[in-house]
Formats: C-alpha cells, structure tokens, sequence
C-alpha cells in the first residue's frame, strides 16, 4: 500500500512540476510522439477555497492520464477566479483572462469537471462559470466526472447532481467518474488505495477513446 501511494503522489508531484498548467498554451517536456498534437485537457476545479482536495484529485486525474497520453493540459481554479467571475452577470462582462480560460474549456479535447459537495450540490461559482460556457460549446465533448465531500454519504453527486448538468449541455459524461470523501485524504494528499484504484479505472476507461483516436496520442517507447 506505502508503494501505491508513493507511486500516486510521485506522478502529481512530477504533473506539479511539469504541468500545473494554470496558463493557456503551458505543456509538458517534449516526447518522442507518433504524432506531435497533443490531447488538449481543461480541468476545472469547483472549489474555492485553498488549499483545496478538489484540487489534489484533479492533479491525480491529469498525473494518471499523463501516464497513458500526451498532454497539454490547463487547469481553471475558481480560488483563483470565484470573486471577478461571480461579480460577472454576462459573458461580455467576463474579465479578459477568465474569458479565456471559458474558451479554453470550449476548445478542450476533454474536460474533467470536479467539484465539492455544498449544501447536497456543487458550489454555485462552479454553476455560474458552465452557465457562461456557450450553449452548445460541450456538444459532443468527453467529460470526466470528479467530486469531493465530507464523507460517502454525498458520493451520488456524480450521477444526481453533475451528470444531468453536463447531460443538458449535450456533453458525452464519461461513464466512470471520481468520488473521494475526507477518509480517502492524508491532509492534502491521495490516503487511501481505494481512491488511488477508483482513480486508475476511471483513466483506464477514458484513454483508449483517445489513443484509438486519428491523431494516435499514445506515448512510443
């Protein structure tokens, strides 16, 4: 179990270093690739606060993905942006940097959508910021579900909460999704085997629909 960990925390620490990917266009070091277009994934984190486990498991996710696919990946942080996105009725009133992490989210390959549970939902900054995506923007676009909570008892919010949301915007939710509860933490890092599997199944489900893909993103030795 001490090697299942400090393999998972080994990969967020290396994705830490090479690609947090809190600004538009950062990638990681250059590979050997059967092609040279990488998979463009936007993360979103749904919490607001810092520091923040949502977070931990979005860095999780990407780690574990980067292991099977090339990336170029960017993470919108709504600690980062709660206030001036919240302070925003309309897109056109959008700073110009968070109106282009929105573009962002609407150009990505895939999106992994996490949030807290508040209140039996997500948060409303995570709400306000999918209002403001286009109406069609997620049209047919894969989405990795990801939520975050006191305990198991909120572990439904995948399916009853996220998933309609993402369903209504037309988005193709992946059929896997990541709840983790406090238990599965050791502060703010991946504590628990359960959660280090629950994560590797859900990136294993969800590479294959892109390494079969026309563009062959799989790494070569």
């Amino acid at each position: 179990m001490v090697a299942v960990f400090a393999s998972i925390h080994s990969r967020i620490a290396s994705f830490a270093t090479h690609g947090r990917g809190a600004k538009v266009g950062d990638r990681f070091p250059p590979r050997r690739l059967t092609v040279s277009t990488p998979l463009k994934v936007v993360a979103v984190n749904g919490s607001a606060h810092q520091p923040s486990r949502t977070l931990v498991l979005v860095q999780a996710l990407l780690a574990e993905l980067d292991q099977r696919l090339v990336l170029d990946t960017q993470i919108v942080d709504l600690s980062e942006i709660a206030r001036p996105l919240g302070a925003s009725l309309t897109r056109d009133e959008l700073p110009p940097d968070i109106e282009a992490q929105l573009a962002a989210i609407e150009s990505a390959d895939l999106v992994i959508a996490a949030a807290p549970v508040y209140r039996g939902s997500f948060p409303g900054h995570f709400k306000h910021l999918f209002d403001l995506v286009g109406m069609d923007a997620l049209a047919g676009k894969p989405v990795l579900l990801a939520a975050t909570g006191g305990s198991d008892r909120h572990a439904l919010v995948l399916e009853h909460q996220l998933r309609p949301l993402f369903s209504f915007l037309q988005a193709l939710t992946l059929p896997i999704g990541v709840y983790a509860s406090t238990a599965d933490f050791d502060g703010y890092q991946v504590g628990s085997k359960s959660l280090a599997d629950r994560i590797t199944l859900a990136v294993e489900r969800a590479a294959p629909l892109f390494a079969n893909a026309a563009r062959q993103l799989r790494r070569v030795a």
